[in-house]
């Protein structure tokens, strides 16, 4: 039976949630096939959001089950000091499937958040410049310096450490332009004026600029076309390296292996995770230029990093995102799962936006006078529940906007039944 939470606390050591910081929601999951969670009770769930974005192949995805299964009798960690079969594989499809230029990989992330803080290490290393510019809505992750270059101010609030030398700036926000400015008319003037900002409000040794093609938690923000490149120019001019953080957007989430094929730009380093272990195996890391390879191995590993179970799956995994027709379908069932939420959009009057690539997007809450509406957004995606369908929302509830990224492997029959049940959801709260 699902054990449910005392709100109150009252139960004290009578009660089996007693000891989790944070009390969990009543819901106990025991099972997941696919988009489908199953709880210990018998109900079901059509995951919207893939886990945390990271279930890129769907709840046990049989072929990882099996090469976890094959792999864990023989070795499940060894330091990342030496090879695996499985490392060496990865490595390999690594930099097989890399943007043009990125030929060094580094496995010995834990997490996203460590991954972009090396990124940050070897940027540092190698301009001899200290600086970071990020984009307003940022997601970094979760680390004190990188909460701290996240571009959200009530992330940074309870912390009295903060990592200095971070410049955050405007992003392409094209809806609420910073700069009242309409695209492309505007010539990319978020693009330029980053120039202002190196010159006047950073320490003048500005070592990275580090962005997301789409922002992720800051809520399904797509950079306009050109940006990407413009941020190019601009870091070559002037000796800073460019970091996509590609954490949420890589191995297929955007219909293309990685969000820099889509806008046909390479950064001078990628950092990726999440997707890449499937079905849920933690694993995450750096690609890089060449020029960028050598910073002493002690300055950026991490004890989990290059975990042999994690890294055969993940080598699995991208093995399966490069089968013929895989990423095809990507594109074609995120069309046709954005083309049903716009004809929901246009069915009630607070969805101000829909936007996004492949299978990462975002539909935009407003109120009626065209504002941002975060009640109605944390509104909708509790009422989800009720309706079957978990669903999150930007900047940790904050934000207006949900979150529709399903696995990569949903069927056109199961993103017909998510958008039925979405428009069951929406109507019921116009």
């Amino acid at each position: 039976m699902t054990i449910h939470a005392d709100p109150t606390g009252a139960l004290g050591g009578d009660d089996p949630l007693s000891g989790y910081y944070y009390r969990p929601d009543p819901l106990k999951f025991v099972r997941g096939e696919g988009v489908w969670a199953y709880t210990e009770d018998g109900q079901r769930f059509l995951d919207c959001s893939a886990g945390t974005f990271n279930l890129s192949l769907g709840y046990s995805h049989p072929e990882i089950v099996r090469v976890i299964q094959e792999q864990a009798p023989n070795l499940i960690h060894v330091t990342s000091k030496f090879q695996t079969d499985a490392l060496n594989d990865l490595v390999r499809g690594l930099t097989e499937v890399a943007p043009p230029g990125l030929e060094k990989v580094h496995l010995k992330s834990a997490s996203g958040s460590d991954a972009n803080e090396g990124a940050i290490k070897i940027a540092q290393h190698v301009t001899g410049k200290s600086d970071v510019v990020s984009l307003f809505r940022g997601h970094l992750g979760q680390t004190i310096a990188m909460t701290a270059a996240s571009g959200a101010a009530f992330r940074r609030a309870p912390f009295t450490f903060q990592m200095p030398g971070v410049v955050h700036v405007p992003d392409p926000y094209c809806l609420r332009c910073f700069y009242k400015q309409e695209y492309p008319s505007c010539n990319l003037l978020c693009a330029e004026r980053i120039n202002d900002f190196i010159d006047y409000a950073s320490s003048g040794k500005v070592a990275a600029v580090i962005v997301e093609p789409i922002s992720g938690n800051g809520g399904n923000i797509v950079v306009p076309d050109g940006y990407l490149q413009a941020l190019r120019r601009l870091c070559d001019e002037r000796g800073i390296a460019l970091i996509f953080d590609e954490i949420q957007t890589g191995f297929g989430r955007t219909g293309h292996m990685f969000a820099a094929d889509h806008f046909g730009v390479s950064p001078h380093m990628l950092t990726f995770g999440k997707g890449l272990g499937g079905s849920g195996m933690p694993i995450a890391g750096i690609l890089t230029e060449e020029r960028f390879a050598g910073l002493t191995a002690h300055h950026i590993n991490s004890t989990f990093g290059g975990n042999v179970l994690a890294a055969t799956a993940a080598a699995r995994t991208l093995q399966i995102i490069r089968q013929p027709g895989f990423l095809e379908h990507v594109r074609a069932v995120g069309a046709h799962i954005r083309t049903r939420l716009e004809e929901l959009a246009a069915k009630v009057g607070f969805v101000r936006e829909v936007r996004g690539l492949g299978l990462m997007l975002g539909m935009e809450i407003t109120d009626a006078d065209g504002r941002p509406d975060a009640k109605l957004t944390n509104h909708l995606a509790e009422e989800g529940m009720a309706h079957g369908l978990l669903l999150r929302t930007s900047l940790y509830g904050y934000g207006n906007v949900l979150k529709v990224r399903p696995a990569l492997i949903i069927s056109f029959a199961e993103a017909d039944e998510m958008c039925d049940r979405l428009t069951q959801l929406f109507l019921s709260v116009r």
